[in-house]
């Protein structure tokens, strides 16, 4: 959540921070603001609720606010509502917090995560004569820093050190020192944040799009570590004050792939990105015909059980793939949403593997489940998006997705790049567990990306029926199997970007209380990909349509009696049952594409939602 930025070199600061807040407004969208510092002055703070459209007309684009260093930052609300005084900067002296000007503070600082113990460091400092302005803990932060500061004397490093050792939860920190102009200090626990430098200045960020036009050269700071930023130069420091070195990580995709190269909106643009996403990761783990999935085949035999851990649509990731596991290669397989995972008290078997599904390579919980299972001794594999991210730096074995930048909120690409990711899985456990002959499994699996482009070419018809079912106010998704689990990613992307009520339902599950929401109108959504469960499935939408529903059915070519049962029908071409989620899945996110915009609503970025949720 939230995003933040930063500069210092040659150039005018508050252009590039805003623009690089353009890139990360994904993450935030409820205020913004920037702090600049022109040479020895005192840094000049602007905020503005709501979009970060308002921040920029209040400084012209950046043209008003001069200094070639500074931090910004846009906002999603945790501690605080929405409002000038809580956004960020926040600084350490005691003024209102509610305007713009020169602040006469020893420190301004920015923050993304969420402090647990900030009401018992905000007691400690009111009692040594702070005031607070605003409801953040992030003001706690900046003026934790402030008081060790002033207390030891000794300059940032001992005064970040010793603040990092006191605050309890997550947080990347940006900071600007009254006494250290050209300067910017960052520091990092559990939150997203990268370095970047070229040419003879310094750029930091969340999220690399946000400074990928400047450099594809950059550093990812350690947990627990915090940094100083000169024009050109970055210095790491570990805890107890101590340089240590970092080896820069080359980008390998280039800026274009994070603009919109002429389409409406990124979620559109990302849609049709898939066919390339799945053949990019595909290729990356099938290599001269072989799986290769970073685990031995011993390592592989040995385990006895898998637990999948992720959240939101990575968890239907995991969903999908326990039925194609189980059914392929006979290993139990048990899918944990990591924010209950993490607290379970469960016991978990030495010889299990814990799969950890995340884009962003940051999401809270699934970092804390990751670091649960390493703490028990169990071995980990981490399916992400993002090179270099904490669960990737931490995970025993990384199996990287190439779906590239993902911008809209919502996730097309890198949900269908992470399911390729663990068809192949699947099918390299058969593989060695069961002696599958894996060259017809592997073949099919190289037939989806153009298959998904043959659904993309109808998508009008997605588009038409949108229009027609855009005012309903209850949607449900129903199915058996993979189908189900198709259903559950189906109606998520509908809810967050179109805030019509969706639900999924195992379609046996109906009956157990579900029907009695059905009533004339209600929109109810069979997924029939699965031919021994079809008739079963067709037989549940029968019920709802005797009790008013109106359907759609979504299904293979070929099954064209579909139509006799439904008022709606999507066909998607035939593929091995246990891979046709990765079809069945296109017309679902167009279908939440296309309400959304029929509705006339913010597609890329739906309300109270952020791209990753790095905090609890």
């Amino acid at each position: 959540m939230c995003g933040i930025v930063g500069f210092t070199g040659k150039q005018q600061a508050a252009p590039i921070l805003l623009e690089g807040l353009s890139k990360l407004e994904y993450r935030g969208y409820d205020s913004a603001g920037l702090a600049v510092r022109d040479g020895e002055n005192l840094a000049e703070v602007v905020k503005a609720k709501g979009r970060l459209s308002n921040l920029s007309e209040k400084i012209d684009g950046g043209n008003a606010l001069k200094g070639t260093c500074g931090i910004g930052h846009t906002r999603w609300a945790t501690h605080g509502e929405p409002s000038i005084k809580n956004a960020h900067p926040h600084v350490s002296g005691n003024c209102t917090g509610s305007g713009s000007g020169e602040v006469e503070s020893e420190v301004v600082g920015v923050h993304n995560g969420i402090i647990e113990n900030y009401q018992e460091l905000k007691d400690k400092l009111s009692r040594h004569g702070y005031i607070f302005y605003s409801d953040t803990d992030t003001e706690v932060a900046v003026k934790l820093v402030d008081y060790y500061f002033k207390k030891y004397k000794m300059g940032p490093v001992d005064a970040i050190a010793k603040a990092m050792v006191r605050i309890r939860g997550s947080y990347a920190l940006e900071l600007m020192f009254k006494d250290y102009p050209g300067e910017i200090w960052v520091a990092r626990k559990d939150s997203p944040m990268i370095i970047g430098i070229a040419d003879g200045e310094a750029y930091v960020a969340s999220d690399v799009p946000a400074i990928l036009k400047h450099t594809r050269s950059v550093y990812y700071i350690g947990n627990l570590e915090f940094a100083k930023l000169t024009p050109g130069e970055a210095h790491f420091y570990n805890l107890d004050g101590y340089e240590v070195q970092k080896e820069a990580v080359e980008i390998k995709w280039d800026a274009e792939a994070a603009e919109k190269a002429g389409y409406e909106h990124f979620m559109i643009k990302e849609i049709h990105e898939q066919p390339k996403a799945v053949e990019d990761t595909l290729h990356s783990i099938v290599k001269d015909g072989k799986i290769e999935i970073g685990l031995s085949d011993e390592e592989i035999q040995a385990i006895t059980q898998i637990y999948i851990v992720a959240c939101g649509s990575a968890w239907h990731v995991g969903m999908q793939a326990q039925y194609v596991i189980e059914e392929l290669a006979d290993v139990p397989v048990r899918v944990e949403l990591a924010s209950e995972f993490r607290y379970r008290k469960m016991s978990l078997l030495p010889s299990s593997l814990v799969i950890l599904i995340s884009q962003s390579g940051e999401t809270a919980d699934t970092l804390a489940a990751l670091r649960l299972a390493k703490e028990k001794g169990i071995k980990t594999l981490a399916v992400v998006n993002v090179v270099g991210s904490s669960i990737a730096r931490e995970a025993d074995t990384v199996l990287y997705t190439l779906a590239g930048p993902e911008i809209s909120v919502a996730t097309t690409k890198a949900y269908s790049a992470q399911l390729i990711a663990m068809d192949c899985l699947a099918v390299k456990f058969a593989q060695v567990r069961r002696g599958l002959e894996t060259e017809k499994y592997i073949e099919e699996l190289s037939s989806i990306p153009k298959k998904i482009e043959k659904i993309l070419e109808e998508k009008e018809r997605i588009q038409w029926f949108a229009s027609k079912v855009a005012n309903k106010k209850d949607i449900f998704f129903i199915g058996r199997g993979i189908d189900y689990a198709v259903g559950l990613e189906g109606s998520l992307k509908l809810k967050e970007v179109s805030y019509i009520h969706s639900e999924a339902y195992a379609a046996g599950e109906l009956k157990h209380g579900t029907i009695s929401l059905i009533e004339d109108g209600t929109l109810v959504i069979g997924v029939l990909t699965q031919g021994d469960l079809y008739e079963k499935t067709v037989s549940n939408m029968v019920e709802c349509k005797s009790r008013g529903a109106y359907l759609m059915g979504l299904t293979t070519y070929g099954k064209y009696e579909t139509e006799d049962q439904c008022d709606f029908t999507v066909y998607i071409p035939k593929a091995d049952e246990h891979f046709v989620g990765s079809l069945a899945v296109i017309p679902l996110q167009l279908l939440g594409y296309y309400v959304s915009c029929a509705k006339g609503l913010d597609v890329d970025k739906p309300r109270n939602l952020a791209k990753s949720v790095t905090v609890e």
